[in-house]
């Protein structure tokens, strides 16, 4: 449980997870795998079927959509999540752009968190409907 602990801080800044209570977010670290990725890595690929979900922990990664650069994620970002709802291809491209911790959930593991989190589904609902007004609001101004 110590190893988990440590990431308590960096899973409280996510804002998937931001409002879980301490207890539920020692449930997610609990859940998770850590990850070094050197710099250069790319971790997720555009079109690719994903089947995890990412937190940085440390380090910085450029997200791109058809080679473009849409983002820069940096400690506390969140990537992939979407792949833990649907198994579907991956809407972007990851890559590090310095040496990176990650903390990794898989979908077997993030529908056991749903099971014993439940405020948790309802956080993800609001994330992502928060993102689709964003999404929304750039495409149609």
């Amino acid at each position: 449980m110590a190893a988990a602990n440590r990431y308590l801080q960096h899973l409280a800044e996510v804002p998937l997870f931001s409002s879980c209570s301490k207890r539920d977010l020692q449930k997610i670290a609990k859940a998770a795998d850590e990850l070094a990725v050197e710099a250069g890595r790319e971790v997720v690929t555009q079109g690719a079927t994903g089947r995890e979900a990412f937190v940085i922990v440390d380090g910085q990664a450029t997200v791109k959509r058809k080679g473009r650069k849409v983002a820069t994620l940096g400690p506390g970002a969140c990537f992939g999540e979407l792949a833990l709802l649907d198994g579907g291809p991956r809407t972007a491209s990851v890559v590090t752009d310095t040496p990176t911790t990650l903390l990794v959930i898989g979908q077997r593991e993030f529908a056991g968190l749903i099971d014993e989190v439940p405020g948790l589904a309802h956080k993800i609902l609001t994330a992502l409907a928060v993102r689709v007004r964003e999404l929304d609001d750039k495409i149609f101004p």
